[in-house]
C-alpha cells in the first residue's frame, strides 16, 4: 500500500486509544515482566513511544521541511526513555502518549502538507536521504511495531501455561523487537 497522509493520520490517530483499551489498568505482572535479559518491559514500550513523540517524528519532519538534507536528524537515543518515565506509572505514560500523540497530530496537520511536500528529503544519520512520505510511514509502522512487541510481551507471560497449544501461537515463536 502506498503511504498517504490521510491513511497515516487515521492509524496514528488510534494508536493511544487502542494501547488505553489493551493496557489500561491490568495487573503489573502483565506490565513490569518482559522476556529475558535485555529485554522491554510494556512500561519500557510505552515510555519508549513518548520519547519518540517528543523528540522524533514531528522534530524530524520540521528538519525536512526547513533544512531538506542540509542539516542531519539528530541520532535518536534508543535508551533515553529509562530516566524519563522514572517514578510514573502505566496509567501516567498512556495519558502523557495520548497528550503528546494528540499535540503531534495537532502540528502535523497546521503543516498543511501538499503531495509536493511528501516527496521533500532529509538527512537520516544513518540511512542518508529519506523522504518525508517515508518518515511518515515510518511513524506509523513504529506504532504497528510496538503493538506487535507489546502483544509478544504479554503472551510470553503465558508461554508455559499454554502447555501444547504453544505449537499453534505464533506470537509465542516470533522474535525481535525487544533488545534496546
Amino acid at each position: 500500500m502506498e503511504q498517504t497522509l490521510h491513511q497515516t493520520v487515521a492509524l496514528l490517530t488510534h494508536t493511544p486509544a487502542t494501547l488505553s483499551a489493551l493496557l489500561r489498568d491490568l495487573p503489573n505482572a502483565w506490565t513490569s515482566a518482559d522476556e529475558g535479559p535485555e529485554t522491554w518491559t510494556v512500561l519500557d514500550v510505552i515510555a519508549h513511544m513518548n520519547h519518540c513523540e517528543r523528540t522524533d517524528w514531528m522534530r524530524r519532519a520540521k528538519i525536512i521541511l526547513s533544512s531538506g538534507e542540509t542539516q542531519p536528524f539528530p541520532p535518536l537515543n534508543r535508551a533515553a526513555h529509562t530516566e524519563a518515565s522514572q517514578g510514573k506509572s502505566l496509567n501516567q505514560l498512556l495519558e502523557e502518549f495520548s497528550q503528546l500523540r494528540t499535540e503531534n497530530l495537532q502540528a502535523l496537520r497546521a503543516l498543511d502538507l501538499q503531495p509536493a511536500d511528501l516527496e521533500r528529503r532529509g538527512l537520516h544519520p544513518a540511512f542518508g536521504p529519506v523522504t518525508l512520505s517515508q518518515l511518515l510511514a515510518t511513524w506509523a509502522t513504529h506504532d504497528l511495531t510496538h503493538l506487535h512487541q507489546i502483544s509478544r510481551i504479554m503472551a510470553h507471560q503465558y508461554r508455559d501455561a499454554v502447555g501444547p497449544w504453544s505449537a499453534y501461537l505464533g506470537v509465542l515463536r516470533c522474535s525481535g523487537h525487544s533488545a534496546p
